[in-house]
């Protein structure tokens, strides 16, 4: 409906102040924070929880997923030191928030969700909202073989283990950025693909993510 996509001078304002939370709590980069001040988050909240929209939390969509807390985007989209042009493979398309944000930093993005209901309703909300991407439907944990290698792999749910396919499907001097543990807690983990047998991996911060569900995974 038309009213979700009105972006006045409230939201943008509310969209500003998030970026400074996000600029105060450690985020450096100014291409992700400008990122971040371009993408309107309220567009993807039903209208009634508008006033939730540019707070720094998670939130329900449906289908047992979440939009990801404004933080925990940025803080993946740091790490994956985006430059433009890059070939990006997201696994857990969601409400497609995430891959905006990778769009507006010029990536080229190749987005998977397993959950078909949030597939079908994402791939007409992003390019109604003037975003156009690549859009599967499917087992993320094991990527999209097809369309390999990737400069860079982002997943946006909890893993028990680093998937074997995706370190396949990554380019050689590619990153790949992935929270790993339990369904309670995971840590942040970046991959630099080295050689086609070497790698060079990197634990950082715990977060709480959905579990990430497939053949390749729990």
């Amino acid at each position: 409906m038309a009213y979700k996509y009105i972006d006045n001078y409230r939201e943008q304002g509310a969209r500003k102040r998030l970026v400074e939370l996000l600029n105060k709590k450690g985020i450096e980069d100014a291409q992700v924070l400008a990122a971040m001040g371009k993408v309107p988050r309220h567009y993807f909240f039903d209208e009634t929880f508008w006033n939730q929209a540019y707070k720094d939390i998670a939130f329900p969509i449906g289908e047992g997923q979440t939009i990801s807390q404004p933080y925990t985007v940025a803080y993946q989209t740091e790490l994956l030191h985006i430059s433009k042009g890059d070939k990006v493979l997201e696994i857990g398309t969601g409400c497609g928030y995430q891959t905006c944000v990778l769009l507006e930093l010029g990536a080229k993005v190749y987005t998977i969700e397993r959950q078909e209901k949030l597939y079908h309703r994402t791939k007409q909300v992003l390019p109604h909202i003037g975003y156009k991407t690549n859009f599967f439907c499917g087992d993320g944990s094991k990527g999209i073989p097809k369309h390999a290698p990737f400069n860079k792999i982002i997943v946006t749910a909890g893993a028990p283990f680093v998937p074997e396919d995706l370190l396949k499907q990554l380019a050689i001097g590619g990153i790949l950025v992935i929270p790993v543990g339990d369904e309670q807690s995971q840590k942040m983990v970046t991959v630099l693909k080295v050689s086609e047998t070497d790698y060079e991996k990197i634990v950082l911060d715990t977060f709480r993510f959905v579990p990430l569900v497939g053949d390749r995974a729990w």
